[in-house]
């Protein structure tokens, strides 16, 4: 048997070298937003396997590309914990020859790959929607999964009782450093991420001699004869399966759109008359504005007289074209009434409805767009239409469609990843990922940013309008005074921005658990409008690398 120190520098050396590669690679391509993930590369189950099944669901074209790949994924995930777990295994334990330790971890391999994909399809949807909740619903599970699956991964016996309160220790150890790792290795410049890399690659080395340890050796085992991993792996698949259905429910859904600026009028300082731009699955009821310059924009148009008209949540869900169609029938109908520049103020899918019009209309009566809760760095990631035979992100697009459908048998919803709305976003990706957050010539421009919505974001720059980060989760900010005071603030013409420290931290602690993006010049759909950059760069914004 080899001396124990030299198996642990063997494991050390191992997991460290794992990150520092991926980060060797990540540099000459200039990958940049992808360098967070790195740490997780030899990371604890089933974080590693979570890392694979991301990259993989990213970068496919085709099932049988992504078949072989999911192959290639387990071979070399088998094959790579096979190795530390053997370098990991305590003296004090009896270690089974090679070749079964080998196809124990081949079998754990399969099987975490299969159990973690649907929450690494979720991290691309939130890649797709920009929407921080999808990370929270993939990631979270994996904490509750972590000691279980590491516990199964060593022991014959794993599945049956709970593991140790030393390796769940272990296990929430394990996110917090991959997490910290993701940012730092990020924030240090050029080749300096290669040191920090091996650093966490080290530190996960002796994660996995405590973790394995703590499997193999629990000072008791509770519950010895229950099947709880099984329950467990159920009941984590169920957790975002549930939170998309009541997400999803009708009876959660917003309700009424009446934002608190519906039910004022506007001071003799806001020169402009005001169209307020509803989220998605919100609805409006018809009831007009205290002031007659104010106007919600209606998702079905308006009517004879220039009106809008009452919608249901359903008519949010049509495509972002199709909704700067009709708000610019509307804006026109509005200046001729008032004789005023007009402002829109577009909440979540309302401001990506006001940011479209300007694309398509840089010279119009629009003359200031206040965005509150944008999708900032939308369609980062794609899945091809549903009758498509290939494309880029095939599979996850259809394990989407299931969870989606699921979700909506359970509660009644209608929401899809194949709805116009969604599919706006993907088919224009080169727009919504770096232009949205852009100014245009001539519009006063500003963004009202919760801080949530920094974990959905690829850290590195993302606006060069001006922002006021609020500490608030996403939605919702049109219902709050604060917010309505400096908006009308804004559009009496203050000079309104306010940075918080935490945006930018969060922005890099949620790094390391982002599905990667997908190279805006790799997707033949989007080809024609890419603005110039290197292949792989991600920080490219306005047009221009920056």
């Amino acid at each position: 048997m080899s001396h124990p120190r030299g198996r642990l520098l063997g494991l050390v050396a191992l997991a460290a070298a794992v990150p520092v590669l991926q980060n060797v690679l990540f540099l000459a391509l200039d990958f940049r937003s992808a360098e967070g993930l790195s740490p997780q590369g030899s990371a604890v189950w089933p974080y590693d396997s979570y890392n694979d099944m991301r990259w993989l669901l990213v970068y496919h074209d085709s099932w049988q590309d992504y078949l072989l790949g999911l192959v290639i994924a387990i071979g070399l995930r088998g094959l790579l914990s096979a190795t530390l777990v053997s370098l990991a295994w305590p003296v004090e334990a009896t270690r089974p020859d090679r070749r079964r330790i080998l196809l124990r971890n081949l079998g754990i391999a399969a099987l975490t790959a299969v159990i973690v994909t649907p929450f690494a399809a979720l991290a691309v949807a939130a890649g797709v929607v920009s929407l921080s909740w999808f990370v929270f619903a993939a990631v979270g599970p994996m904490l509750l999964l972590a000691p279980f699956l590491q516990r199964a991964a060593v022991n014959a016996h794993g599945w049956r009782g709970l593991p140790s309160a030393a390796l769940v220790g272990w296990s929430l150890l394990d996110f917090v450093v991959i997490t910290i790792a993701g940012a730092v290795v990020w924030r240090v410049p050029g080749w300096w991420t290669l040191l920090v890399a091996a650093l966490a690659g080290a530190a996960n080395g002796l994660l996995w001699n405590r973790s394995v340890r703590a499997a193999l050796l629990p000072s008791r085992v509770h519950w010895p004869r229950v099947p709880v991993t099984p329950f467990v792996v159920v009941l984590a698949l169920a957790i975002p399966l549930a939170a998309q259905a009541v997400t999803s429910s009708p009876s959660y859904q917003v309700g009424a759109f009446r934002p608190l600026l519906l039910d004022r009028r506007l001071p003799p300082s806001v020169r402009y008359a005001v169209i307020v731009i509803g989220p998605h699955n919100s609805r409006y009821d018809g009831r007009p504005a205290a002031d007659p310059a104010v106007e919600t924009f209606s998702y079905t148009g308006p009517d004879a007289a220039g009106r809008p008209k009452p919608y249901q949540s359903r008519d949010t869900h049509r495509s972002l074209d199709s909704s700067s169609v009709l708000l610019a029938r509307q804006v026109d109908a509005l200046h001729a009434r008032t004789g005023r520049p007009v402002a829109l103020l577009g909440e979540s899918e309302g401001a990506m409805v006001g940011r479209t019009y300007l694309r398509d209309r840089p010279s119009s009566p629009v003359k200031a767009l206040l965005m509150f809760s944008p999708l900032v760095r939308a369609a980062r990631d794609y899945y091809p239409p549903e009758d498509a035979a290939t494309g880029w992100g095939i599979a996850p697009g259809w394990q989407l469609r299931g969870i989606f459908a699921l979700a909506a048998r359970l509660s009644g919803g209608g929401d899809s990843p194949d709805e116009p709305f969604i599919r706006s976003l993907l088919d224009h990706a080169p727009f919504y990922r770096f232009q949205t957050m852009c100014p245009v010539p001539g519009v006063r421009m500003i963004a009202f940013l919760p801080t949530v919505s920094a974990t959905e974001l690829p850290p590195g720059p993302f606006t060069q309008i001006p922002v006021y980060e609020v500490p608030a989760l996403h939605g919702g900010l049109l219902g709050e005074k604060t917010i309505t005071d400096r908006a009308i603030a804004f559009l009496s013409g203050e000079d309104i921005r306010s940075r918080r420290r935490e945006y930018g931290t969060f922005q890099q602690l949620g790094a390391a658990w982002q599905a990667p993006t997908l190279a805006i010049t790799l997707n033949h759909v989007w080809r024609g409008h890419v603005p110039p950059g290197p292949p792989f760069s991600q920080t490219r914004l306005c047009g221009k690398p920056s």
